[in-house]
């Protein structure tokens, strides 16, 4: 068969006012950047599992339009989505079934909705498509297509993690590629929909296949630019010091996201800096440590880490290392007296850079069930919203309105000229100079 994995890309946010003002300051274009030249590694690793007697071609969608439904030259589509995307895809998905085409779908939103998903294809996978991907291809083969592959229950094992097909990606189109360490996080937000919604363990890949990927990388991209695409990466520090050595050895330079924990750890945060780290993102979340109050389920954890947040986060900067410090707004602690507070936050904890995003129901999630509930959700299902830049919650403190002209105001504030560039040469004079002086 000849297959086509697809993957809808770009930025959606619906608020165009938002976009306008986003748009229109430094930060928010180039963390835009960013996110649209990731390749889609779920689809990727299906790809690297593929029996090699099957054709196989890789594209990303970022505008409906653009694509040519005149020139179809496949016979199956394997399509990954995001929510915000999803409608997209599934007219997409539409459209290609008239033409002929099977399609499957995968990923976290339609493992949370199947029944939804079903209705514009083939077959969904529900779950880690690794465990059902094969078993799809054959039934596709043999005219037995099922509607349904997988479960939530199916686990994965990473160390039978096949190499994903690096090969196939237009490296030109690129600022960084992604590698996976890990799947799951041993935390529980509420909020969380990334791999958490696909598979029920924490669980890691051998040293040796992730450092295998890496080299494969640098066969098709010399010097490359590595995001680790981790719920959670750093989590197991014995783990990562087995990691960081091999790292280092092969010349690249890394990002990645993980918790406040890793600044407690001066040895590996040296270990980090030496292999190429420049830069990890951290979700802080809130400003106030009530707002921390239930947020990770389990047992609190991240409120219990708040008192720890000034000093983690100058132990990791100290090190030459950037944080990019997350939060989020709209927790039901927060009134319209939050966004100032986040200016002043991120003054007092000297962050390089920042991210803020709008409190998102995501299907799957324990948040959508409660806000759903609690009839919280403005618009059920408008999951075009879920972009982390969209309103579609009522707050408990503050009305609609007044929530989108303060998160307005600080956005601008935020990543302005003035404030990036002072983010940017504090960074550069407490830390980046101090180092040298070491050296």
């Amino acid at each position: 068969m000849k297959i086509a994995f697809i993957a809808m890309s770009g930025i959606r946010v619906c608020n165009n006012e938002l976009l306008e003002v986003g748009l229109s300051v430094p930060g928010f274009v180039e963390r835009k950047k960013t996110i649209a030249s990731l390749p889609s590694l779920g689809l990727l690793t299906l790809a690297g599992m593929t029996p090699s007697h099957h054709k196989l071609s890789y594209m990303e969608v970022d505008e409906l339009k653009d694509f040519d439904f005149s020139n179809i030259d496949f016979d199956l589509a394997a399509i990954s989505t995001f929510s915000a995307q999803v409608y997209e895809a599934y007219e997409l998905a539409d459209k290609l079934r008239e033409a002929g085409v099977t399609v499957v779908m995968g990923g976290p939103h339609v493992s949370s909705l199947p029944d939804e998903a079903i209705l514009h294809c083939n077959s969904v996978v529900i779950g880690e498509g690794e465990c059902s991907w094969l078993k799809l291809l054959d039934d596709a083969e043999t005219n037995r297509l099922k509607k349904f592959y997988g479960s939530l229950e199916e686990e994965f094992d990473l160390a039978q993690s096949p190499m994903p097909a690096f090969e196939l990606l237009d490296i030109s189109k690129y600022n960084r590629l992604t590698v996976q360490t890990a799947r799951g996080c041993p935390h529980f937000c509420s909020f969380c929909a990334s791999s958490k919604l696909i598979t029920r363990k924490y669980k890691q890949k051998p040293v040796e296949k992730v450092l295998a990927e890496i080299d494969r990388i640098k066969t098709v991209w010399k010097h490359p630019f590595i995001e680790f695409a981790d719920d959670n990466s750093i989590v197991d520090k014995k783990y990562w010091k087995e990691l960081l050595p091999g790292l280092k050895t092969r010349n690249i330079k890394w990002f990645t996201e993980t918790d406040i924990s890793v600044g407690t750890d001066s040895e590996l945060l040296r270990m980090m800096r030496d292999s190429g780290c420049y830069e990890v993102l951290i979700g802080l979340e809130s400003p106030l440590q009530t707002g921390l109050n239930g947020i990770e389920m389990r047992n609190n954890w991240k409120m219990k880490q708040w008192q720890h947040y000034k000093k983690c986060i100058e132990n990791i900067q100290s090190h030459g290392i950037r944080v990019n410090g997350c939060f989020i707004l709209g927790l039901d602690d927060q009134d319209e007296s939050i966004f100032d507070r986040v200016l002043e936050y991120v003054i007092e904890l000297q962050l390089f850079d920042v991210q803020v995003t709008i409190l998102t129901a995501f299907p799957g999630t324990p948040l959508y069930r409660q806000l759903l509930k609690e009839n919280r959700i403005i618009k059920d299902k408008a999951w075009q919203l879920c972009t982390l830049f969209d309103i579609n919650i009522y707050f408990k403190n503050m009305t609609t309105e007044e929530f989108d002209n303060g998160f307005k105001k600080m956005v601008h504030e935020l990543y302005g000229e003035n404030f990036t560039k002072w983010r940017r040469e504090n960074f550069k004079n407490k830390y980046l100079k101090q180092l040298e002086y070491e050296k």
